[in-house]
């Protein structure tokens, strides 16, 4: 029995028109609008042909209907100019992500969501409140993803082919879902994940998630979040020089434009210095990147202990992709740069160095044991 609704979560995963699928798998346009609404169902000869021109496994056809993320509460960083023909590839994209961390739900105890809708707060003071509630004080914002992970938030890669998409984020039945352009400096991909973080909190439910004034709340949010105005009054003197920034955007791992940014946010440069330091920062190449950043970027902390503890049952990657319908390959574009990856031929390809390692365990987690910090754990079910 074919769904009708994953023929289109496919087509629109690669970017294609009807038109285009058409074209691709000689099946009349016609046929496939009528396999999209139901009205008539592909014989299996018709079924693999769609299977082929899609690139996905038959049998992904054949399971149940899966819901697509929301597309009134996504909030898209994204070039302003980015197709909605992306955007709904990217869309279909997280839907997969969210079938897969349903499956993963069902083995193991996942954080409990802890993330707060905070829709009246300015910026700063949203950012602070979570700070408190995190425990986290005036310290730099520890690993970005492991601390989203540690509050519930489920986090995945954007597929590489989506560069124009920088990340995404969502709510969908209570849980938070961010997605993120693994390709960026490891600097960005902090102030991506906490721009979401700041679309969560702020947007989640009774704001409108985008558009120009729900962007700058969330930059405004994702600045306050990584750099506390005590921490950089503390820190940095007014009027810093170039130098003195690009030593000091290493203390809260941030890039050096996001720390100018911040410096005048606070009234620390004047509006001329902001200015002149924009300009010899772009002159050294950090508009468009990050000398001497960080190198490698956050990874996941959950994903990587839950597939190490299937490994451990001689469950490979492989076999849960294909549990879900899906190729090795899509998994790994959900996986890419935050966990071990499979490649062609069986290996392994492995994602920057991770820089915790928390081993699994085999009982569910007693109230006590459950992270209440910035340690993110799955916890296997019996």
């Amino acid at each position: 029995m074919v769904t009708p609704s994953r023929i289109a979560l496919a087509r629109k995963r690669r970017g294609m028109t009807l038109a285009q699928l058409s074209d691709r798998s000689g099946i009349s346009l016609q046929s496939l609008s009528n396999y999209e609404t139901g009205r008539t169902a592909p014989r299996s000869t018709t079924l693999n042909k769609l299977a082929s021109a899609l690139d996905f496994p038959a049998a992904f056809f054949q399971g149940p209907p899966l819901e697509e993320l929301p597309a009134d509460g996504i909030s898209w960083r994204a070039r302003s100019k980015t197709s909605p023909r992306v955007l709904d590839a990217a869309r279909a994209a997280g839907t997969l992500g969210a079938t897969l961390y349903a499956w993963i739900a069902e083995s193991f105890h996942l954080p409990v969501v802890d993330v707060p809708s905070l829709g009246r707060p300015d910026p700063e003071t949203a950012a602070a409140m979570v700070r408190t509630r995190w425990e986290l004080g005036e310290a730099p914002a520890p690993n970005m993803v492991h601390l989203l992970e540690a509050h519930g938030v489920r986090v995945f890669s954007l597929d590489p082919d989506h560069a124009e998409v920088d990340a995404f984020a969502v709510w969908r039945d209570g849980v938070p879902f961010v997605f993120l352009n693994t390709l960026k400096s490891a600097e960005r991909g902090r102030f991506d994940a906490a721009h979401e973080l700041g679309h969560l909190v702020m947007h989640g439910n009774e704001h409108a998630c985008s558009g120009p004034e729900a962007e700058r709340q969330a930059n405004a949010f994702a600045s306050a979040f990584l750099m506390p105005r005590a921490s950089v009054l503390g820190h940095m003197p007014s009027g810093a020089h170039v130098d003195q920034i690009i030593r000091g955007k290493r203390i809260w791992k941030v890039s050096a434009m996001a720390l100018t940014y911040r410096l005048h946010d606070l009234g620390l440069l004047t509006d001329w210095q902001y200015r002149s330091t924009c300009a010899e920062l772009s002159r050294l190449g950090y508009r468009s990147a990050e000398p001497e950043g960080m190198g490698e970027r956050e990874t996941s902390q959950v994903l990587t202990k839950v597939f190490a503890a299937l490994r451990t049952k001689g469950v490979r990657p492989s076999a849960v992709a294909a549990g879900l319908g899906l190729t090795s390959e899509e998994m790994n574009r959900l996986l890419f740069g935050l966990t071990l990856t499979t490649v062609a031929g069986g290996g392994q390809q492995t994602a920057p160095t991770l820089t915790r390692h928390l081993s699994a365990v085999s009982s569910p987690p007693s109230a006590a044991a459950r992270p209440s910090s910035n340690s993110a754990r799955a916890f296997a079910r019996p």
